[in-house]
């Protein structure tokens, strides 16, 4: 039976996880609420909860060039979809290899993935490599390889998760009746591994979703395939180019441009397929990594 003193603290527990989530929705709230608030409002007042005065300008102005935002979203969820499909699969493999204890090599394999947690070659070397041996700029692969596709941490992961979790005797159990290490892997391992899946997979899909970075260097700035993140970026850019004093046109410093609350109206177009994505994986999320983030 429960006491008094225990349906207290439980009272004074789940206020205090309530005040906690409302400070962390808050931002967001104020977010979208500055996205609709009038310019000059903004400018004069300062982002608000209450705004003076509401408005769609800077909606209006993202709409205007929606046939670009529009490319950007479908170049950046066929990125995501086959980054995030590419990255679970190969980390998986590589995962599920050094966690067989008898594997000829594993601590050099397991020595040459922890290294490259925490060295690389530099931005330079790094393009250069990737521009002038696999010539992937200005194509798909330009958004899809560098940095994101393969990840250490990941693949450690993926192999302490396997060693905790997969017992050994089921492993076996399938060699036994004829399994190859294909179909174990694939009928076995990884349907016995959806939380892991599920945390790397989302892991995984925000790093692509909120790439902008390889779109800047790897792709021109007339190139069909910049994502959404760069393609927003430039809108904010572009504003504050407009902005600018050094342009002689009285009648463009005139304009009375979103440059405020544009960035917030950028920040929420972007943000709203993870709000979404997000509540659906949070079960699968939290307990891969309680469990794949332990390491004997």
């Amino acid at each position: 039976m429960r006491t008094a003193s225990d349906k207290r603290w439980a009272f004074a527990g789940h206020a205090l996880m309530l005040l906690l989530s409302f400070a962390a929705l808050l931002p967001f709230a104020l977010l979208v609420i500055s996205s609709f608030t009038s310019e000059s409002a903004a400018v004069r007042n300062g982002y608000s909860l209450f705004p003076e005065a509401w408005s769609l300008n800077a909606y209006r102005y993202i709409a205007g060039r929606w046939d670009m935002i529009g490319r950007g979203y479908l170049v950046t969820f066929t990125v995501t979809l086959m980054g995030t499909a590419g990255s679970i699969i190969m980390s998986a493999m590589l995962g599920y290899v050094l966690s067989q204890k008898d594997l000829p090599g594993r601590k050099a394999l397991l020595f040459l993935v922890t290294f490259t947690m925490m060295f690389n070659g530099g931005l330079t070397a790094t393009y250069i490599v990737y521009t002038q041996i696999f010539h992937i700029k200005n194509t798909i692969f330009g958004l899809l390889v560098p940095g994101l596709l393969m990840n250490g941490y990941n693949v450690m992961m993926f192999r302490n998760y396997f060693e905790m979790t997969i017992p050994a005797a089921l492993l076996e159990s399938a060699k036994i009746d004829g399994a190859t290490e294909t179909k174990t892997f694939f009928k076995i391992v990884m349907p016995l591994s959806l939380p892991m899946v599920s945390t790397v997979g989302m892991m995984v899909a925000l790093m692509y979703w909120n790439d902008w970075t390889n779109g800047l260097y790897y792709l021109s700035p007339s190139s069909r395939l910049q994502s959404i993140q760069t393609i927003l970026n430039n809108i904010n850019e572009n504003i504050k180019f407009l902005q600018s004093p050094e342009l002689s046109s009285t009648v463009i410093q005139n304009m009375e441009l979103p440059s405020t609350t544009v960035r917030m109206a950028v920040a929420v177009v972007g943000i709203l397929p993870i709000l979404f994505l997000y509540p659906v994986m949070q079960r699968w999320f939290v307990r891969g990594m309680t469990v794949g983030a332990v390491k004997e």
